[in-house]
């Protein structure tokens, strides 16, 4: 299991596949990898959006992260676990957050995966500022729902 917080942006798939390659004792055992990869919109509550600042808890952050995927250790049976998470400045169409997920099969990854992304949503300690294209700046003070339609 990895929890990385980085600062500079980062290209998810290859997080995820050099993550793959360096555990060697996932060869052979994973039969199913659940990737999410969020980006970045440049809209959001009805306005146009041009970047924010992603705020975190170094340390508590990274606790509560070990926490959830433990959780989700405890409900399926997962190999292996990846979350890697940008904070700083970011704009749209950066990514800011990697879930992958290995498992025997796809059921667990999939709901694994959902899960321990949804739980980072409502759990961790992360803060967004967003810039508006009218240069106004604003807190965003909820996430939206996973199951937007």
């Amino acid at each position: 299991m990895l929890v990385k917080i980085c600062t500079e942006q980062f290209d998810p798939w290859l997080e995820a596949q050099n993550y793959q390659n360096q555990q060697k004792a996932m060869i052979g055992k994973f039969g199913a990898t659940s990737i999410f990869i969020g980006t970045m919109r440049d809209f959001n509550d009805g306005d146009a959006v041009k970047g924010m600042t992603l705020e975190h808890y170094p340390g508590m952050t990274e606790k509560q992260l070990e926490k959830i995927i433990a959780q989700a250790q405890q409900q399926w049976q997962l190999i292996d676990v990846l979350v890697v998470h940008r904070v700083g400045d970011i704009l749209p169409n950066e990514p800011i957050v990697l879930t992958a997920v290995w498992t025997s099969h796809r059921g667990d990854a999939f709901d694994a995966n959902r899960y321990i992304m949804e739980e980072l949503k409502t759990k961790a300690p992360f803060w967004k500022k967003e810039r508006l294209l009218s240069e106004h700046e604003r807190w965003v003070l909820k996430n939206t729902d996973g199951y937007q339609p």
